[in-house]
Parts: C-alpha cells; sequence; structure tokens
C-alpha cells in the first residue's frame, strides 16, 4: 500500500505541474500531459481503494 500512495504522490506531483503550466504559460503540451496524469491518477485512486478495503477487512 506505501508503494501504491508513492505512487500517487509522483503522480499528482506531475499532474500538478504540467496543468500549471498549461493555464499560466497556455501550453498545449503540458495540458496533454496534464490530461493523462489526470486518467492515471483516476486509476491508481481505484486501485487504492480496493487496498484500502481489504486492509480494512484484516
Amino acid at each position: 500500500m506505501k508503494e501504491l500512495i508513492e505512487k500517487i504522490n509522483a503522480e499528482f506531483e506531475s499532474f500538478t505541474t504540467d496543468a500549471g503550466l498549461q493555464v499560466e504559460k497556455g501550453n498545449k503540451a503540458a495540458g496533454t500531459r496534464a490530461r493523462k496524469s489526470a486518467l492515471e491518477l483516476s486509476k491508481l485512486f481505484k486501485d487504492f481503494r480496493k487496498v484500502s478495503v481489504s486492509e480494512a477487512k484484516k
């Protein structure tokens, strides 16, 4: 679970950086990267939910 949280944190940092570049400088490529990161975060959050529920049942 710790490894999953580290992946989420890293992906969120990437998303924050790219989203900021898109908003502040109008960088279209950064917007594309931010959207890709958002999709990956969605997947990681679903995985976290599954792991969290299974850990709670122990």
